[in-house]
């Protein structure tokens, strides 16, 4: 039932770009590490830059576990589910990095999401992921459900932050700069953006 794929392109890929949500898997070394699992999504937030790579925006939340665990290690799993349509689901496992937002690279990463307002949302860093093991599964157990709209919550609550606003919003939330586990989160102050 289930198949490798050597490369994110074709018929996977397009499966990948039609998904409404997806969900991010990570976790810490240790052993009774806190094993992390968020849904991700907003139309525009995430990109296949070529048929090795992918990455998504993150955004202000009330944890940073995924940032975190990237920089400890950089394991994570990315999932797909079609919760309409034929069955299918599609994992990405791979290595991730937070590229912040004072990183060289930031400028050129956020032109892959033109139809996103990253403002809008209190964008802390692009997540970049290498495939390393690309694979779908049938997906027969998964439910149909219909996808009716983004929710504007997340960005009528953040459209009226600044850098410096933003910044002292993270200072207050407990697990923004340091994990669960008491990893290096988001480095804060929020570095100055490049673009």
């Amino acid at each position: 039932m289930g198949k490798t794929y050597e490369r994110i392109e074709g018929r996977l890929r397009s499966f990948i770009e039609a998904q409404p949500v997806f969900f991010t898997a990570t976790a810490p070394l240790s052993a009774d590490g806190t094993v992390n699992l968020s849904p991700k999504g907003l139309k525009g937030s995430f990109a296949v830059l070529d048929d090795r790579t992918v990455a998504y925006l993150d955004f202000a939340g009330s944890t940073a576990e995924t940032i975190a665990h990237l920089r400890e290690n950089g394991r994570i799993t990315l999932m797909w589910c079609a919760f309409q349509g034929p069955p299918n689901i599609v994992r990405v496992h791979g290595r991730g990095e937070p590229v912040f937002r004072d990183d060289p690279r930031f400028g050129e990463l956020l032109g892959h999401f033109p139809d996103i307002d990253p403002a809008q949302h209190g964008l802390r860093a692009i997540i970049v992921v290498t495939a390393e093991l690309v694979r779908d599964s049938c997906g027969y157990a998964v439910p149909f459900m219909a996808y009716e709209a983004d929710r504007d919550l997340h960005g009528k609550r953040f459209a009226r932050e600044d850098d410096a606003s933003l910044s002292a919003y993270f200072t207050k939330k407990e697990h923004i700069a340091t994990s669960l586990d008491g990893l290096p989160g988001l480095p804060l102050p929020l570095p100055p953006s490049t673009v």
